[in-house]
């Protein structure tokens, strides 16, 4: 079925293009025809999309996770559509039926202290109340974050991410807001001894940096080293977390306590936008002194809420777990084996479970020529915005056999077409 274009008022594809350039995002529209990206996404299902010209591509971008449970989920729908026969968005000052259990459920699947849920529609507004619970907790307001991190464009997480997001709007309030190097506990130590900080706020595999892998007992030394000098310890899982690492989020496997953890995205199964700030008594303190200091119109929306819990209940079940551990290991044979044959191409790889960064060797112009060359060969993977030789490959949780065996065959015809000698 083609997608209905007049519905919108348009006849081609490239009118589309046209209109996007003019009304939405010259440079970014730009970016990706200059990028020989043109795509216009039509249909969508499962791990497929079809550009509006009838280009097929296989999704591993996920769009940083949006859609770990695949486009369209047919049980998330359901919940959508079971959720409209009586709901609509709500009203946010009232407890609801639906916002309530999912806030339960959340609390039950989380680490042990975590207490209260507080709701966002967008990852960088619960990052947002994160910071902001945790300046509360303290009393404190400077915030610790990594170089090159990233934790969304609002108004609070634009200044805990890298330069390039913060500078250009006049954010990078350097007396607010320190970053120090990813994996040196050193230079984290020196900044938490001054005992100013109200938190530090790690995404627990830095995406948007190219998914570096922290060091064994990094992020358990950076908790500790926060807790000991009275600062909160925030864990960033939009991307990470909801199972993408084999763990319902990635933290626990660290043995860091989170008093906050952030999540978003593939929360509403991309049905719907709904994300959260999970908080330990401490952060949630403000709830029991002022409940309306923060709001959210669409935060926590009782139809948003019916998809989560249905997304929570599918990523957790057992069969689920299975396959995201299944797949991750047949995807680390596949990528060893690939660094084998290709040693001047494929220079790393960085992996837990199906969060996967590939690292490939200037010479062959680092992760961009590699994203050119899967996309042409039915395959949408992105490179990596801070760190541009690394490409991210990120299947989805329910992805089957013969999606991976097409997508590693991609890979291997572009690192053929590509590669140099060792």
């Amino acid at each position: 079925m083609a997608f209905p274009l007049s519905d919108y008022g348009y006849s081609s594809k490239q009118e589309v293009l046209d209109d996007a350039k003019r009304y939405w995002n010259p440079d970014k529209t730009a970016f990706w025809q200059d990028e020989g990206i043109p795509l216009v996404i039509g249909e969508r299902e499962g791990y497929v999309l079809t550009d509006l010209d009838g280009h097929r591509l296989i999704d591993m971008h996920l769009n940083g996770g949006t859609y770990n449970i695949g486009h369209r989920n047919p049980r998330a729908i359901a919940a959508l559509t079971r959720a409209l026969e009586h709901a609509d968005v709500g009203n946010h000052h009232f407890p609801a039926v639906a916002r309530t259990a999912l806030a339960r459920e959340l609390v039950r699947t989380a680490p042990e202290g975590i207490e209260k849920v507080v709701f966002g529609s967008s990852g960088g507004e619960s990052v947002d109340l994160a910071i902001k619970s945790a300046r509360w907790a303290t009393g404190r307001r400077r915030i610790v974050s990594i170089r090159k991190a990233y934790h969304g464009h609002t108004g609070l997480s634009i200044g805990a991410g890298d330069e390039r997001f913060s500078r250009l709007f006049h954010a990078d309030r350097s007396d607010e807001f320190v970053q120090v190097p990813f994996n040196d506990l050193d230079a984290m130590a020196e900044v938490l001894a001054a005992g100013d900080v109200a938190a530090v706020i790690l995404e627990t595999i830095p995406a948007t940096y190219g998914f570096p892998l922290p060091d064994p007992g990094y992020l358990a030394a950076v908790a500790e080293l926060a807790h000991r000098t009275g600062a909160l310890y925030i864990a960033d899982e939009v991307q990470t977390g909801l199972m993408r690492t084999g763990a319902l989020w990635a933290i626990t496997k660290s043995g860091a306590q989170p008093d906050i953890i952030v999540t978003g995205k593939g929360l509403g199964g991309g049905i719907y936008p709904v994300t959260a700030a999970l908080l330990n008594g401490r952060a949630a303190g403000w709830l029991e002194v002022d409940g309306f200091a923060h709001m959210a119109t669409f935060g926590g929306s009782e139809v948003g809420a019916a998809v989560a819990l249905e997304v929570l209940d599918i990523v957790t079940a057992p069969e689920t777990v299975a396959n995201v551990r299944r797949q991750s290991a047949r995807l680390a044979d596949a990528f060893a084996e690939l660094m084998i044959r290709f040693p001047g191409a494929l220079v790393g790889i960085r992996q837990d479970g199906l969060v996967i960064g590939l690292e490939f060797s200037p010479a062959i112009g680092g992760a961009k020529p590699v994203m050119r060359g899967l996309y042409e060969r039915g395959v949408w993977a992105i490179f990596s915005t801070l760190d541009p030789v690394v490409l991210q490959f990120k299947p989805g949780l329910l992805v089957d056999d013969d999606t991976v065996d097409q997508a590693v065959a991609a890979l291997t015809g572009t690192l053929e077409s590509l590669a140099v000698p060792a």
